[in-house]
């Protein structure tokens, strides 16, 4: 017979789950020069940050047109691209974010800034 889990190993999770929605998120979006794509998924991300991580986030720009060396680290095959670096695991998403229910799930952020389960 199995034991029954106990109440102290669900305590951790949550206080874990808690603190990792406090944490910082650390996002890197792949762009080639201002295009209407480029500067689209530049905006949909701010507004998806502003709206669900308040104070949270950060965003690193990079213009492959200027620096195409940048990309090869993140392995970009397509622009834009956006790359959550933090938290851990590593996120892609290709494209130019205008779908936010895509992009939440895409990034693991439930709509409370909490990670998705």
């Amino acid at each position: 017979m199995k034991p029954k889990p106990s109440l102290t190993r669900t305590r951790p999770r949550r206080r874990r789950a808690a603190a990792s929605a406090a944490k910082r998120w650390t996002f890197r979006l792949y762009v080639a020069g201002q295009t209407p794509r480029s500067l689209t998924a530049l905006i949909n991300l701010r507004h998806l940050c502003e709206a669900h991580l308040p104070g949270r986030h950060e965003i690193e720009v990079i213009d492959l047109m200027k620096f195409p060396e940048l990309g090869r680290k993140d392995q970009i095959v397509a622009l834009p691209t956006l790359v959550r670096k933090l938290p851990e695991p590593v996120k892609r998403l290709i494209g130019d974010l205008s779908n936010t229910e895509r992009v939440l799930l895409g990034i693991e952020l439930s709509p409370a800034g909490r990670p998705s389960s």
